[in-house]
């Protein structure tokens, strides 16, 4: 599914990349501008996707440059027409650390609109009925709005979307991290389905769209985890067998001499 995709530039190591699939997108959005206002059109819609997904880049270096300050590597940040999406070389265990990767996000998101806003003031009719201008205040006011949107939406309680992994690590801190998995998982697929059927019913087709690949993204990293703990189990299992009582508290299989 993201193995069509254009790698654009390194981050502090990390690869940025762009999935085919967004070119869909550009092509869609500036069809959309055209019909709206010829070629002013075209660069209006063309460029406030673009830096829209600039914000979309910062809100994932957020998540990607703290999970680099606890030690864990960055493959890329994935573009995609649905949002972005930062491939970890592991998710933390620790709640607290996950906590704060995750919130580092909408946090990058919350931050752009208080900058926006001290030098350009809050968009009349702010947050959702704001009417935007074809001016470099308007553009502004459309990236507040857009980055507020953003953040909000990235809070919402449906795993594995940022509000879902902070319910897993507060959830993670008072029961197994298995059981907090679960949990959040079972309470993203009740929010995705009230979102699948509110975006139907507003006929936004892309964003019930999203909805359907949050429900089955975070059933697949719960099934993820969870055959995770049955191997570690085990592991564990395996080297209490061979070493002994204690021996399960090794991370790594042990160097054998030849």
């Amino acid at each position: 599914m993201f193995g069509w995709s254009l790698n654009l530039f390194r981050i502090r190591g990390i690869q940025l990349a762009l999935h085919g699939s967004f070119f869909l997108l550009l092509a869609w959005i500036g069809y959309e501008g055209w019909q709206e206002g010829g070629w002013i059109g075209v660069m209006w819609f063309v460029g406030s996707l673009l830096a829209f997904f600039a914000c979309v880049v910062l809100h994932e270096l957020g998540h990607s440059f703290t999970a680099m300050h606890f030690g864990i590597g960055v493959r890329r940040i994935l573009l995609m027409p649905i949002g972005g999406m930062a491939e970890f070389e592991a998710i933390p265990r620790e709640p607290m650390r996950e906590f704060l990767i995750t919130l580092a996000g909408p946090a990058v998101n919350f931050a752009i609109v208080g900058v926006l806003a001290l030098f350009f003031g809050l968009p009349a009719g702010f947050p959702m009925e704001s009417e935007f201008l074809a001016t470099a205040e308007g553009f502004a006011h459309l990236l507040l709005q857009a980055n507020f949107i953003m953040g909000c939406f990235n809070l919402l309680p449906a795993f594995p979307m940022d509000g879902g992994r902070i319910l897993r690590a507060i959830l993670a801190n008072r029961m197994p991290y298995l059981r907090a998995t679960r949990t959040a998982a079972t309470i993203g697929k009740i929010v995705c389905a009230g979102g699948i059927a509110y975006a139907i019913w507003q006929s936004q087709f892309l964003l019930a769209v999203l909805f359907v690949f949050i429900f089955f993204a975070g059933d697949a990293e719960y099934r993820a985890v969870r055959r995770r703990e049955f191997d570690d189990a085990r592991w564990r299992e395996m080297l209490a067998r061979i070493y002994g009582p204690g021996a399960d508290t090794i991370d790594e299989p042990p160097m054998l001499s030849r």
